[in-house]
């Protein structure tokens, strides 16, 4: 880990560095370290979105500007009721590379804190998190999400031929997400059935039926016989 060729200036731009070349107090001691060691530093403002990250040898720093649909304000206070999902927009790239993204924004109950999954890259973990919820709303809200980056993929392939082979490991990554979440949408449909089959039986059964009848009559004889001991008349 190389810490004396890092782009000063560059990190004194962005507010990384302060002027006496030390990092900001913004940061943690474990957030420093890490982005020393290559990951990302994520700053949110309304609808941008501004990542950096050490490269070369940390002698670089990569700047990404990103633009999401939403605020991050009008997120965090969505995602308090349900699972909120975003589009982003990667405007450092070209017009020949795909440059959306979209995002899931979950609270995560145990810290109380906002967590950011990507439709392809985390879906296996955003599938299972939103069928753990057993919330049939969440469950179609998810789907259809899904739904929509299926055509904006098939679109893509049409688009850019050149990256066929990519964006198709992306549609069969989404493709399978939707296919788990229709095995389950039709196993709460079967137990819906299920129940309201038992219901009926219960109402319509024939033997259920005749019991009760001929329980109210024995009740009707046992009260018509009692009458008569005591010389009543109907």
């Amino acid at each position: 880990m190389q810490t004396n060729n890092l782009p000063i200036d560059d990190l004194k731009k962005y507010g990384i560095v302060d002027a006496d070349n030390s990092f900001s107090k913004k940061l943690s001691a474990n957030d420093i370290q890490k982005f020393l060691q290559g990951y990302t530093i994520v700053a949110d403002k309304d609808k941008s979105r501004a990542t950096f990250q050490l490269v070369e040898n940390n002698s670089r720093l990569n700047v990404i500007f990103l633009e999401r649909d939403k605020s991050i304000s009008e997120i965090l206070t969505n995602s308090k009721d349900k699972i909120e999902y975003s589009n982003i927009q990667d405007f450092s790239k070209s017009d020949n590379e795909l440059n959306f993204e979209k995002k899931a924004f979950v609270i995560d109950k145990e810290t109380n804190k906002l967590v950011e999954f990507d439709l392809i890259k985390n879906a296996r973990e955003l599938t299972s998190i939103i069928v753990d919820k057993n919330d049939a709303r969440e469950t179609n809200r998810y789907k259809i999400e899904l739904l929509k980056l299926k055509g904006f993929l098939q679109d893509k392939i049409d688009q850019f031929p050149e990256m066929a082979k990519e964006i198709t490991n992306d549609l069969n990554i989404v493709s399978k997400e939707i296919n788990t979440v229709n095995g389950v949408s039709q196993n709460e449909s079967n137990s819906q059935k299920q129940e309201q089959s038992e219901v009926q039986l219960n109402v319509n059964d024939p033997d259920l039926y005749q019991d009760a009848n001929r329980i109210r009559e024995e009740e009707l004889e046992r009260e018509e016989n009692y009458e008569k001991s005591r010389g009543f008349r109907r």
